[in-house]
């Protein structure tokens, strides 16, 4: 077993052979983690993940001010923003809208959960392709009638419709 946070479900790992491993999640079962908590002020956490056997294992550190410090070197600048982070999440491809509609019913909810819940990953963020993507069974567009600039033959696809939408 890998190790865990306490509180958290801790991953059942199945091994698909050349460093492969996964956590199981199905039906009755999803490991998950200790609901995110924001470190102090000049702190930050970790969360690493390898394949030597660490599953999200959270870790603190603090900022030091030491230039003196060797090896890899991060430098922020607190008093100068450049973007707003809205959030974190993933890509739901064709192929991943599959999956997920091939599992039960209790293991989407687990699986979902284990995605956007705060005993998951707290993803809030989903981006979904237009039309066909190399994730895609086959190709396809919204409109392939040539000069079609008023869109009249704008159609979504089947998949758009089952798996996306």
């Amino acid at each position: 077993t890998l190790p865990c946070l306490p509180g958290a479900r801790p991953c059942i790992p199945k091994d698909f052979g050349h460093g492969s491993l996964v956590c199981v999640c199905n039906a009755t079962y999803c490991d998950t983690l200790d609901p995110l908590v924001l470190p102090a002020p000049g702190s930050y956490v970790k969360y690493e993940s390898s394949k030597a056997g660490k599953r999200l294992e959270r870790s603190e550190g603090r900022f030091q001010s030491s230039l003196r410090t060797p090896g890899l070197l991060l430098t922020l600048n607190i008093s100068a923003l450049y973007q707003h982070v809205k959030g974190f999440g993933g890509s739901l491809s064709d192929a991943a809208a599959m999956n997920i509609l091939k599992l039960s019913r209790p293991a989407q909810d687990n699986l979902l959960r284990s995605y956007f819940s705060e005993s998951g990953i707290e993803y809030n963020l989903v981006r979904v392709p237009m039309a066909c993507s190399d994730f895609s069974v086959r190709p396809y567009s919204y409109d392939d009638v040539p000069d079609d600039y008023e869109l009249k033959h704008f159609r979504l696809a089947d998949e758009d419709v089952k798996m996306k939408v």
